[in-house]
C-alpha cells in the first residue's frame, strides 16, 4: 500500500465512500422529521459523511507585549488588550491560524466525501475539537449528512450548513439557500495591571466591575464577530445566521510579578444566499430554484 501524501481523502475514507456509493444502504444522521422535511423540497439523504485531521500546535505567537523591567522587578511596558486580529504574531495569531487550519481541513475532507457520493450539500454539520494526549495535539472533526436534489439542476459548488433540516427547509421557503459554513476565531490577551489586580483580588468584599477583564472579553468577542462577517462575505453570502458563540478565558503566569489573562472566542454559523426576491419562494419551484445561483459568481 502506498503511503498517503495528505492530499484528497485518506485511503480508508476513500474506500468507505466508494462502498457507500456502490451499495444500496444509505446512512444518515437526520431525524425522521428532518428527513421528511428535506424530502418535501426535493432533497434525499445519500450518506453520512465525515472529515477529520489531527494537528500538532506547538507555538502560539507573542502574548500581551509586557515585560519585566530590570532591577526593580516591575512591569516596564503594559499595552492594552492585544488581539490576534492585529496581525503579525501579536495576540497569539499563529495559534488562531492553526485553529482555522484544523477546522477548514476537516470541513474540506467532509465535503470531498459528499462529492464522492454525488451530493449537492451537507446539512446538520457538527464541528468538534478534542485534545488528545496533551494540549499540543488536537483532533478536528466535521460530521454531517450529505443530501442530493432530485431535480435536474446542480449547484455550482457544494453547500454546507450546521442548521437542522427543518430550518433549511424554512429558509428555502423564504427564498434563502445555505452557501457554506463559516467560523470566526479570535484570541485576546491582556496583562493584569495594578488596577485589574486590585479590582479582582479574592479577599475583597466589595462588588465592582473588573474593567480590565470586561475589556478583554469584549475585545475578543468583537474580533471573532468581525472575522465571522468577513468570511461569510467571502462565501458569497447575502446574510449569515450565527448558530453558536463560545468564549473561554484562562490565566497565564508568565513570570514573577507578570500575570496575563487570555480569552478565546469562536463564532460558528452559516452564510446564506438569496435566490428569490419575493416574500416567499414559489413552492412548486423549490426543487430547482435553490440550486441556481448559489455561487454568487454565476450572478455576474
Amino acid at each position: 500500500m502506498t503511503e498517503w501524501d495528505g492530499r484528497g481523502l485518506p485511503p480508508v475514507a476513500q474506500a468507505r465512500v466508494e462502498r457507500a456509493a456502490t451499495g444500496r444502504l444509505r446512512t444518515s444522521l437526520l431525524t425522521a422529521r428532518e428527513a421528511a422535511a428535506l424530502g418535501a423540497v426535493g432533497f434525499t439523504a445519500v450518506g453520512e459523511v465525515m472529515g477529520c485531521v489531527v494537528e500538532h500546535i506547538g507555538w502560539g505567537g507573542y502574548g500581551c507585549g509586557a515585560y519585566v523591567g530590570t532591577g526593580i522587578g516591575q512591569i516596564a511596558y503594559a499595552p492594552p488588550t492585544v488581539t490576534s486580529g492585529m496581525g503579525g504574531y501579536s495576540g497569539y495569531a499563529p495559534y488562531v491560524d492553526a485553529l482555522y487550519y484544523g477546522y477548514e481541513v476537516a470541513l474540506h475532507r467532509m465535503l470531498l466525501e459528499a462529492q464522492a457520493l454525488g451530493a449537492d450539500g451537507v446539512v446538520g454539520v457538527r464541528w468538534t475539537q478534542e485534545r488528545l494526549d496533551d494540549n499540543s495535539n488536537r483532533e478536528f472533526v466535521a460530521l454531517g449528512t450529505a443530501v442530493r436534489a432530485r431535480g435536474g439542476h446542480r449547484p455550482a459548488h457544494l453547500f454546507a450548513t450546521d442548521l437542522p433540516g427543518q430550518d433549511v427547509v424554512k429558509l428555502m421557503h423564504g427564498g434563502w439557500m445555505p452557501s457554506g459554513l463559516v467560523i470566526g476565531i479570535a484570541v485576546a490577551v491582556r496583562h493584569d495591571d495594578y488596577y485589574t489586580r486590585q479590582q479582582a483580588r479574592s479577599w475583597s468584599n466589595v462588588n465592582m466591575e473588573v474593567g480590565g477583564y470586561t475589556e478583554l472579553v469584549t475585545y475578543v468577542r468583537a474580533d471573532a464577530r468581525v472575522k465571522f462577517a468577513q468570511r461569510a462575505a467571502r462565501q458569497g453570502g447575502d446574510a449569515a445566521i450565527v448558530s453558536d458563540m463560545t468564549m473561554r478565558a484562562w490565566a497565564l503566569e508568565q513570570a514573577e510579578n507578570h500575570r496575563d489573562h487570555v480569552a478565546e472566542s469562536v463564532v460558528v454559523g452559516t452564510a446564506l444566499a438569496k435566490f428569490h426576491e419575493g416574500v416567499a419562494a414559489p413552492t412548486d419551484a423549490l426543487m430547482m430554484l435553490p440550486l441556481v445561483g448559489t455561487d454568487r459568481r454565476s450572478k455576474k
